[in-house]
């Protein structure tokens, strides 16, 4: 079996371990990439320490073309990059071609506004201490960045911490989910291909209990972490001094009011909640649908969850496969056995099989329970009838978490009224919360995390702003 390198400092290299890569689904070997020594990854985090000046004086038409780049090699290769993910992550075709189409846009994205990336004058003569004086003030790179990076989308969320830093000229080092790492060591070829200096990007593949020493490391100012909450916060906590951007999870609400489409409704929850197994921040979780409509649209969400084309990743029209392992499945099997053993009724699904977790409808669900409380990551939904939108609105905010919220209405004094009350990064009027544009500012609050993606966003977050004050000028 063939060993893919890993990137340090720009070039291909090797180590004295390998991480193996097995497909989610039916557990064969898929792959295997090289994991650096410690003397490596001290060469890949010395490298981007050293390349910082060179960097952030790259001119911008660099940047922007090393970005473009990238995105038309993912063009080019599309179909190969989608069937590596699918192969190490198990995520059905279907997606893994929508991600790589993503990961096509977000360094596109990255590419124009790179070009757009620019400092503004500022008269300061509004006294007449100033007379004569102007201030030019631009963003410049707080400093390497660390990205470190989950396994739902091994691509997509490697190309939004790697995007904006070279965009910025920001060297990045590139810790990848031990389980699905081959998506950015392939993205690493990419960069390879590009004329960035030596030092820019490394991609290491290690295993997460060695990589408390990138998070320590004073040479690595930044550190742009998507994950878990515990290990997100455990981060924040470990290094306050840092500058840390966290994209964390949810547990996403939708709430279906009386005017909604409730034919569309119906479909957006049932895909949506089980789009990656259930394995994305935003898919849906919680359902709150207005009562006087409850008996209408509750047949039809189950029907079109029971509708779900499931099994093989590798077939073009599975819509749902298997978790990442078989341990996540059984997790989520545990957590909706207790919600039944409480007095929840499944309504569709509630069985596993390995790695999968066939899509399941929860009505009755304690309030307490875990898959009402917690992060499921998996495909399951709870529907819940609500009086009003007062008591919708209340339960989305009765949560830790608050990343997206959908709610499906056509009234617009209730969608401004949404935005306004409830506490999350973002609502989606008229579709479930599990919609991102990937040059849109994303991220949440509360348990979700802090900081926001999409490119110009994640760009203002790996710089400060830095003055220049020019005197005996002639204004």
């Amino acid at each position: 079996m063939n060993v893919t390198p890993f990137w340090l400092a720009g070039r291909p290299a090797t180590g004295d371990d390998e991480l193996t890569v097995t497909h989610p689904y039916d557990g064969r070997v898929v792959g295997a990439a090289a994991v650096p020594t410690p003397a490596q990854v001290e060469e890949a985090v010395a490298a981007a320490a050293a390349v910082r000046a060179e960097a952030a004086a790259l001119p911008l038409h660099v940047r922007a073309e090393a970005l473009a780049h990238v995105s038309r090699r993912l063009a080019e290769r599309s179909e190969e990059i989608a069937r590596l993910i699918t192969g190490e992550n198990g995520k059905p075709l279907m997606w893994a071609r929508t991600e790589v189409a993503r990961a096509v846009s977000t360094f596109r994205f990255a590419a124009e506004e790179t070009r757009r990336w620019s400092g503004a004058a500022q008269r300061l003569d509004t006294d007449p201490a100033a007379a004569g004086r102007m201030a030019y003030i631009a963003r410049v790179p707080r400093g390497p960045v660390l990205g470190i990076t989950p396994f739902n989308f091994p691509l997509n969320l490697a190309a939004h911490k790697v995007a904006p830093a070279i965009a910025v000229g920001a060297p990045i080092v590139v810790k990848p989910a031990p389980a699905t790492p081959l998506s950015a060591l392939l993205l690493g070829e990419l960069l390879a291909e590009t004329e960035l200096p030596a030092g820019m990007f490394s991609v290491l593949p290690l295993p997460n209990d060695r990589a408390g020493g990138l998070v320590d490391d004073p040479r690595l100012p930044v550190v742009s972490f998507t994950g878990s909450v515990p290990v997100g916060w455990s981060i924040r906590d470990r290094v306050p001094r840092k500058h840390v951007t966290l994209e964390l999870g949810g547990n996403g609400a939708a709430v279906v009011l009386p005017d909604a489409d409730l034919d569309w409704a119906a479909s957006r929850i049932a895909l949506f909640s089980n789009y990656q197994a259930g394995q994305s921040c935003i898919a849906v979780q919680r359902v709150y649908v207005d009562r006087s409509v409850r008996d209408v649209f509750l047949p039809k969400l189950v029907d079109a969850v029971k509708g779900l084309v499931t099994g093989d990743p590798w077939d073009d029209a599975t819509q749902v496969g298997p978790l990442v392992s078989e341990d996540a499945a059984r997790r989520v099997e545990s957590w909706v056995n207790e919600a039944v053993a409480a007095g929840a009724r499944v309504l569709a699904g509630g069985t596993r099989e390995g790695a999968a977790y066939a899509p399941t409808v929860l009505a009755d669900v304690p309030a307490d329970a875990k898959v009402a409380r917690d992060e499921v990551f998996g495909p399951v939904l709870l529907v819940q009838p609500v009086d009003g939108v007062d008591e919708a609105f209340r339960l989305v905010n009765d949560s830790k978490f608050g990343l997206q919220a959908g709610v499906f209405t056509r009234n617009v004094d209730i969608a401004f009224r949404a935005f306004r009350e409830l506490e999350v990064g973002g609502v989606v009027i008229g579709d479930v919360p599990s919609y991102r544009a990937d040059q849109m500012p994303y991220g949440g609050v509360k348990d979700s995390g802090v900081g926001r993606e999409g490119l110009r966003s994640a760009m203002i977050d790996y710089t400060e702003e830095k003055i220049m004050v020019l005197t005996g000028l002639p204004l």
